[in-house]
Order: structure tokens, then sequence, then C-alpha cells
């Protein structure tokens, strides 16, 4: 059985969202290994990359790759160890699609990143994320915790961001937790966004 492509713990994963099309054949590049999607998008033919900083995670990844590849799967998933913004392995415009789950919120030069992510991607091709929402740093159950922003980049950071780096949001959506049905805030945001030009 395929692993899904999971947008995180308690999120509908991509089989529900379908933001991520048919990747059988083309080159995708997962930053940030924790949520195994390069293993998930080697099962769907994909030619699987994940940049991750930790080697515990990346020896998962292999390890998850073999025993995929024992079971009959037959996949390999391309390695490297780095920050999610060292791209340089990948020439420009290389890529066919650019996923991460969950560690958006956690990068500190979200610009530089998002230059790199634009540079290895194909022209109008995606890159699609989740991370926490922005509003989960403001409430904690139902209890006010902050002002908004103070804590975590807004929507409208993002969105800017995104923006000044070449890129066109197409898919913004922030999908009720499969495990919590009390929350009074959703947990992520998930987005697609395009890159534009060449």
């Amino acid at each position: 059985m395929r692993p899904p492509i999971s947008y995180g713990p308690g999120l509908p994963d991509d089989g529900e969202l379908r933001l991520c099309g048919d990747v059988a054949g083309k080159r995708v590049l997962e930053l940030g290994g924790r949520g195994g999607a390069a293993l998930a998008f080697a099962t769907r033919g994909a030619k699987a990359i994940v940049v991750e900083p930790d080697n515990d995670v990346l020896a998962d990844v292999r390890r998850g790759a073999s025993e995929l590849s024992a079971a009959g799967e037959e996949i390999r998933v391309e390695c490297h160890h780095g920050e999610p913004a060292d791209l340089g392995f990948a020439t420009s415009a290389s890529i066919d699609l650019v996923f991460s789950a969950g560690i958006l919120g956690e990068i500190d030069d979200l610009p530089r990143l998002l230059r790199q992510v634009n540079r290895v991607l194909k022209a109008d091709a995606a890159f699609v994320f989740s991370m926490r929402h922005p509003f989960g740093a403001v409430v904690q159950g139902t209890t006010v915790v902050g002002r908004y922003g103070d804590r975590a980049r807004t929507i409208s950071d993002l969105f800017m961001a995104l923006n000044r780096a070449n890129f066109r949001v197409d898919v913004l959506a922030e999908p009720e937790p499969t495990n919590d049905p009390s929350a009074v805030v959703p947990p992520s945001l998930v987005v697609r966004a395009r890159k534009l030009g060449l």
C-alpha cells in the first residue's frame, strides 16, 4: 500500500486535498523529510528528492525506501543533508514540484528560501506546503494568548513574501482537523503557489 502524501498529523492528506497532481515521471523535491512525503511521491512514480538537516531523519527516509523496495515497490529517493534553503545541488528550472509539510513557520530567512524554491522550479510549477496556522499562535484551546502577528508571520506576511519571490497563490486552504473537531482555530494553513515567468 502506498503511503499518503501527508500535510501533517490530524490533517487531510493529498488524496483529499489534491494539490500535488500526477507526479509520475516528475522531479519532486521535499523540503524537510519529517513527513516522509518523498517516499509517497516515489511510490507514485516521481523522481523524489529530499533535503533535510537531520541525519537521523534522512536515515529513516533511506530505510523506508529500502523497505518499500524490498516489498516490491522498487523506489529510490535522492537524499541531501542540509537546510531547506540549501538547494545548490539542484540546477535552475529543473524541479516540477516542491513540497513541504510543517516547516515554513520555523524558517528564519523565508525570502531566501522562497528565492531558492523559485530558482529550482520550472515555469508555472507549484510549491505546495503546509504550516501552522498563524492564528494558532494567538489561540490555545479557547484562550487568547497573544496578539496576531507577535509570535508568528501573519497570512499577509506570507502572501507578500510569496508575491515578492514571484509566486502566484492559487490555493489557500484551512482544513479542519481530523483529530479535533472542537478546535476553534484551524491548526494549519495549506498553500499552493505557482512560479510566475521563466
